[in-house]
């Protein structure tokens, strides 16, 4: 028969939980607010509704959480969550174990993206594999030879963190050129921001209105999308950034495959 578990989606926004079997395949799933502004306390408790209303009265054998920020997946610890006031060195297997009487697994949520992505996805049949997501943030999860890359304190995989260009510092300003900076989502939009100030055209000034300080993500993807011509080289200027990311990665894992 197959065995049951709960997987549990902790972000600085959502908190999913799922009912899944040993297959993958999901059975339910509940999810609500983080409301991480209340404090750790409080949306501990809201994990523990969200598993209650996922699993339905049906046991399960084991919860797997994926935490955002510096997880340690040895001590189930989150060490530190930048989007989640307040959490630092939260104990979450140790907490939830009061609750529930089953093993329970913490990670960094991109390594164990990275871990489905080569379970049940995109990864399938490369024992040698490296996960990228790229949105808010970019992280990632490196599987070698069919097992994670966790390193020491279980840290590895940080993709973002990685310094491509340092030419920012020569320029004055203040963050370092990590991939993440230059090629995560309000990074672009930040880059964007700035170019339009200097005194480029798009057709995105009409639709901001002269509130250039306005421009978002996702509207500077409608307008690439639409074939404005400054857009597009937004995402041109962010795919170069994401390639050569790519390529240190290439030289440095020598992976069979890269899912994006």
């Amino acid at each position: 028969m197959s065995k049951l578990v709960v997987g549990v989606d902790l972000g600085g926004t959502q908190t999913r939980a799922v009912l899944a079997n040993d297959e993958g395949r999901i059975l339910s799933q509940r999810s609500t607010l983080t409301q991480a502004a209340e404090g750790p306390n409080a949306v501990l408790e809201r994990i523990c509704e969200q598993i209650e209303l996922a699993a339905d009265r049906q046991e399960f054998a084991a919860i797997g959480i994926g935490a955002p920020g510096a997880t340690d997946p040895f001590n189930g610890v989150v060490i530190m969550a930048p989007n989640l006031p307040g959490w630092r060195n939260i104990n979450l297997t140790r907490a939830l174990s009061a609750r529930f009487h089953v093993p329970i697994f913490v990670g960094n949520d991109a390594n164990l993206a990275g871990l489905a992505e080569y379970r049940y996805g995109a990864g399938q049949k490369a024992r040698h594999m490296i996960y990228i997501t790229v949105s808010t943030g970019i992280g990632g999860g490196v599987i070698v030879r069919d097992r994670m890359l966790l390193g020491s304190q279980g840290l590895a995989g940080e993709i973002g963190h990685v310094t491509i260009d340092l030419s920012s510092e020569e320029r004055g300003e203040v963050a370092v050129g990590t991939l993440e900076g230059l090629a995560s989502g309000p990074n672009i939009a930040r880059r964007a921001r700035r170019a339009l100030h200097a005194g480029a055209q798009s057709n995105l000034l009409q639709q901001l209105d002269g509130d250039i300080d306005a421009l978002t993500p996702e509207m500077l993807g409608g307008a690439a999308t639409a074939g404005d011509a400054f857009a597009l080289e937004q995402f041109k200027v962010t795919g170069r950034y994401l390639g050569i990311g790519i390529v240190n990665l290439l030289h440095t894992f020598n992976p069979q495959r890269i899912v994006v």
